[in-house]
């Protein structure tokens, strides 16, 4: 009976730590038109091997993108024409990094790691509405965890297997 008991428990443990282990957001709102760092929380690598490749592929409003290197880890940006222009301290911008990818580095499955961009969240954006950061971790063997679902109405991200980090925007403080 004990043991049926401990190995139910460690079953329960087991399913609440991998429920859990979404790839997350540090600050999930952020106020239209601000300024918004988006760290990117990766809590383990795939399935017992290291992650050595991610992707985020960054939703549209989310402009002037600045990645964070990472030691140990190659960087790739990729620019992309944007849905539409938008005003970056008096410059009209059309294009930007579209996609950050981080590659070659080794994040064991053991552990955690942080992978950072800055950017602009522009004016216009519907205060309330949420973004979405699309997600792919890579392992050498080819497997990979693909954080990009997104909720269809009605659904939340706690209903999804395999969801992406999101952002709730918020009105400006001060603003109407």
């Amino acid at each position: 009976m004990l043991k049926k008991l401990m190995l139910t428990a460690a079953a329960v443990g087991l399913a609440a730590s991998t429920a859990s282990a979404h790839v997350t957001l540090e600050k999930g709102e952020a106020p239209v038109g601000s300024t918004y760092k988006a760290v990117l929380r990766v809590p383990h690598g795939c399935d017992g091997k290291p992650t050595n490749v991610v992707r985020v592929k960054l939703p549209q409003g989310y402009y002037a993108v600045k990645p964070m290197p990472k030691a140990g880890w190659t960087l790739e940006k990729v620019v992309g024409e944007y849905e539409k222009p938008y005003n970056n301290h008096g410059t009209e911008m059309t294009e930007g990094v579209t996609e950050v990818v981080w590659s070659g580095g080794n994040l064991l499955d053991d552990e955690y790691d942080e992978f950072v961009v800055r950017g602009s969240l522009g004016a216009d954006l519907e205060v309330g509405s949420t973004l979405h950061f699309l997600v792919v971790q890579e392992c050498p063997d080819g497997a990979a965890a693909r954080w990009i679902e997104v909720p269809a109405d009605g659904q939340t991200g706690s209903d999804l297997e395999m969801p992406a980090p999101a952002l709730k925007l918020t009105e400006k403080a001060g603003g109407h």
